[in-house]
């Protein structure tokens, strides 16, 4: 099968499933389109496994196709761009506090109780997980995933306040997840061979490259972005420079082992800021017409490619036991760790309220980026293991916690 078939394969299967899923079985956004293309996978799984050609044929396309790829170096820089952009600046200034201590102190907190639950409930599952690799699915599963919590926050028309707090920890802990598991991958596998170890000037150092690139690659894209903005007055060209600024500050941030995801969040923060004077007056509809447009059409089919990848995943009792009781872990941990960055946190002189701790702690969804972070795990023994545990949970956070997190923001919302 060539690229171009399995790309309109893929294209054609996200517009139907898109409709599938909001028509059909009536379930909002990514909700939707998860549950109507983990059917289908498990159609496409059947059919392969009784010698159906034409479903063995996309089963086999579908493992070929190299998700953490297309999600980190493709479709993540775009949905966080759009995502940015969204955001309103002025609240996420105010409660910056509260963000910076849900991204570093929580998602750390997050990743030593999840990795340690997950050791212990491998050990009384029969299963001899290293803690190391317990650890390494801490740190891919405790950043809450950016692109599924500001889908929910969409829908959920939660306070500014609240929103503020919950989309701007998606938006940074992205960066603490990804240098924990780089972190620890090399001391579960090494360089080479070679295994490291755990110490604290290294960490330090590796986190201030990745966290501290991020923010001045992302600050000069944006703000050369904002530069050339003011100087164009066709919506086009104003469009092209955005998209620039989005794929150049990820990529020119990757190629000096900064953060892309904290890059291209910094760059979209400012140019949201600054639009409204960078902008031509009458080009401000069409501009976020087409990054609206572009943030829905690309959260569809992650969540239509994330579903089918599902084929790509070898599952076994064992490894669906353990990413059972996985998912009370992750939640237990998600509360712990809240519940203590909390206790630090005041917005404006005021402690959180406890409606807001309740949306930051149920509202955390898990979505793509951990199955990315997953997929680049090198072969091995627990790698298939890893990916059961982890789909398994993003599977309960989208369609589970993605269902009933409205219900709360709809509680909260009246409690204002």
């Amino acid at each position: 099968m060539t690229a171009f078939n399995l790309i309109a394969i893929l294209l054609v299967m996200t517009a139907t499933l898109g409709v599938v899923g909001r028509r059909l079985l009536r379930l909002p956004g990514t909700v939707g389109v998860t549950v109507a293309g983990l059917l289908v996978s498990v159609i496409i799984t059947l059919g392969a496994h009784w010698g159906a050609a034409p479903l063995i044929d996309i089963a086999q396309a579908v493992r070929r196709v190299p998700f953490d790829e297309v999600v980190l170096q493709g479709l993540l820089s775009l949905l966080l761009f759009a995502g940015a952009l969204g955001v309103d600046t002025k609240a996420l200034w105010h409660a910056r506090t509260g963000i910076a201590a849900f991204a570093l102190l929580a998602t750390t907190l997050s990743i030593l109780l999840v990795g340690t639950g997950l050791y212990f409930a491998a050990q009384l599952i029969g299963l001899n997980l290293p803690f190391v690799w317990a650890l390494l699915f801490g740190a891919l599963i405790s950043p809450t995933d950016p692109v599924a919590v500001l889908d929910v926050l969409k829908r959920a028309r939660v306070p500014k306040n609240v929103e503020a707090i919950v989309a701007g920890e998606s938006l940074f802990n992205d960066a603490v997840g990804v240098v924990a598991f780089g972190v620890i991958a090399g001391v579960a596998f090494g360089a080479h061979g070679h295994t490291m170890t755990l110490q604290p000037g290294a960490i330090a150092l590796v986190f201030a490259q990745e966290a501290l690139g991020g923010l001045v690659i992302g600050a000069l894209g944006g703000l050369i972005a904002l530069r050339l903005l003011r100087h164009v007055d066709e919506d086009a060209l104003e469009i092209l420079v955005t998209i620039a600024a989005c794929v150049g500050t990820y990529a020119l941030a990757s190629a000096f082992h900064a953060s892309g995801p904290l890059a291209v969040v910094v760059a979209g923060l400012l140019i949201n800021h600054y639009a409204h004077s960078a902008l031509h007056p009458d080009n401000h509809h069409h501009f976020e017409a087409f990054w609206r447009t572009t943030d829905e059409l690309m959260n569809t089919f992650l969540f239509v490619l994330l579903a089918l990848e599902t084929v790509a995943v070898t599952f076994t009792p064992h490894r669906l036991l353990l990413g059972l009781a996985a998912i009370p872990v992750v939640l237990l941990a998600r509360l712990l760790s809240v519940m203590v960055a909390a206790s630090s946190v005041r917005i404006r002189g005021r402690r959180l309220a406890p409606y807001t701790k309740r949306i930051l702690i149920w509202g955390g969804l898990r979505g793509g980026f951990a199955v990315a972070l997953a997929f680049t795990v090198p072969a091995g023994e627990f790698k298939h293991t890893l990916l059961a545990v982890t789909y398994v949970v993003v599977v309960f956070s989208i369609v589970v916690q993605g269902l009933t997190v409205e219900r709360l923001a709809r509680r909260a919302a009246h409690a204002t």
